[in-house]
C-alpha cells in the first residue's frame, strides 16, 4: 500500500485528486450500504437511490465552488460554463430540494421515524465524507506537502504506535492501546514530520501551489518558493544549546509548522479511528467492508486522515494564507463598471496616501 502510495505521488496533483475523488465514493457507499441493510428490511422505497443523488448534488456544489476558484479565466471564456458559474449556487440548491421533496413523497405510514433516522443518517454521512476529502483537494492546491505530510503523518503513527505498543506495552491487548504504544507513536511521527518535511521542502514540486496555467488548459507545479520553504537560522533555547553544543539549526519555516501538524496526527487523530471502532461495535461489525484483503473496507484505513484533512485546512486558514488576491480581483470583475470604478479610485486615494503610488508610477516609466 505504501508503495502503491508513492507511485500516484509521482503521477501528480490531478491524479492524486481522482484518487480522493474516488476513495470519497467508495467510503460513502461502505457507510450507506450499512444502513441500507437495516432499511432494506422494512421493504422501503428510495433510500439508496435518495442517498446516491445526494452525494451527486453535494458534489456538484463544492466542485462547481472549486472550478469556479481555481479556472476563472477558464470559466468566464465559455458562455455555458459562465452561466452555470453565476448560478450555481442556486442550481445547486434546487437540485437538493428536488431531492428533499422526493424523500416526503417517499414516507410510509408507520415507518415515518426509521425514514427520518436514515434520512439523517445519509446527511451525516455527507458531512463526514463528502465535506472532509473536499478540504483535501483544497490543502493539495496549496502544494502537494500540505497532502502528504498529514497523511504519511497519521501513517506513521498508527505504525509506530503498534510497535512500542507491542514490544513495551504491559497490557495483554498490546498494540497501539497502551500508554507506551501512544507515547512512543507520538515521539516517532514529531521527528518523522520533521525529516519528511525537510526533505520535501526542498524541492519545488511538492511546495509549489498547484495552479491552472490558461495558456496550456494544464496544471502546473512551478513558483519561487515562499519564505516558509526557504532555509532559515533559528537560536537554540539556552538549554538545548548546552544539551547539543550549537548556537543555531538552519531549519525550513515549514518543519516547525510540522511539529504542529504531527503533534495531531498523534494526539488527536487516532480518535478518528476511536470513532470508527465505536460505530462498528454499535452495529456489530468488524470492518466497514472487505475490500482489501486483511484490513477491510476503504473506510477502515481513512477512518483518521478524514479528522486531519479538516484541521491541516483550518491550519493553513489560520495560520499560513492570507488574502487570496486571485479570488480578490475575480469578486471585482464581477462587480458593475461604476463599483469597479469607485473601487479603483479609493484604492488610489490609499495608495496615494501610503506614498506607495508615486513610486510605483516612477518604476513604471522607468
Amino acid at each position: 500500500m505504501i508503495s502503491f502510495f508513492f507511485f500516484i505521488i509521482y503521477l501528480g496533483p490531478m491524479v492524486l485528486m481522482m484518487i480522493v475523488l474516488c476513495v470519497q465514493i467508495k467510503c460513502f457507499q461502505e457507510i450507506i450500504t450499512i444502513g441500507y441493510s437495516v432499511y432494506h428490511s422494512y421493504d422501503l422505497p428510495w433510500f439508496r437511490t435518495l442517498s446516491w443523488y445526494f452525494l451527486l448534488c453535494v458534489n456538484y456544489f463544492f466542485y462547481g465552488e472549486t472550478v469556479t476558484d481555481y479556472f476563472f479565466t477558464l470559466v468566464q471564456r465559455e458562455e455555458p460554463l459562465r452561466i452555470l458559474s453565476k448560478y450555481h449556487r442556486f442550481i445547486s440548491f434546487a437540485l437538493y430540494l428536488t431531492g428533499f421533496c422526493m424523500f416526503v413523497l417517499s414516507l410510509v405510514k408507520k415507518h415515518y421515524r426509521l425514514q427520518f433516522y436514515m434520512f439523517g443518517w445519509t446527511h451525516v454521512t455527507l458531512l463526514i465524507v463528502v465535506t472532509q476529502s473536499h478540504l483535501i483537494i483544497h490543502n493539495l492546491f496549496e502544494g502537494m506537502i500540505w497532502f502528504i505530510v498529514p497523511i504519511s503523518c497519521v501513517i506513521c503513527n498508527d505504525i509506530m504506535a503498534y510497535m512500542f505498543g507491542f514490544f513495551f506495552g504491559k497490557s495483554p491487548k498490546g498494540c497501539c492501546k497502551t500508554w507506551e504504544g501512544f507515547i512512543g507513536g507520538l515521539f516517532s511521527t514529531i521527528v518523522f514530520g520533521i525529516m519528511l518535511s525537510y526533505v520535501m521542502a526542498g524541492y519545488r514540486y511538492f511546495v509549489c501551489p498547484v495552479e491552472f496555467n490558461n495558456d496550456s488548459n494544464s496544471f502546473q507545479v512551478d513558483c519561487e518558493p515562499s519564505e516558509l520553504f526557504q532555509l532559515q537560522d533559528y537560536f537554540l533555547p539556552s538549554m538545548l544549546e548546552s544539551v547539543t553544543g550549537w548556537t543555531t539549526v538552519r531549519l525550513y519555516p515549514f518543519q516547525i509548522h510540522s511539529i504542529a501538524l504531527s503533534s495531531f496526527a498523534s494526539i488527536v487523530g487516532p480518535f478518528g479511528g476511536f470513532f470508527a471502532s465505536g460505530f462498528k461495535r454499535a452495529f456489530k461489525i468488524k470492518d466497514f467492508a472487505n475490500t482489501i484483503p486483511g484490513h477491510g473496507g476503504i473506510m477502515d484505513r481513512f477512518d483518521c486522515q478524514y479528522l486531519m484533512a479538516t484541521f491541516v485546512n483550518v491550519y493553513i486558514a489560520s495560520f499560513i494564507r492570507g488574502p487570496n488576491p486571485t479570488k480578490v480581483i475575480q469578486q471585482l470583475l464581477a462587480l458593475r463598471p461604476d463599483q469597479q470604478l469607485y473601487i479603483f479610485n479609493s484604492l488610489k486615494t490609499h495608495l496615494t496616501e501610503k506614498g506607495l503610488l508615486p513610486a510605483l508610477e516612477e518604476a513604471a516609466a522607468a
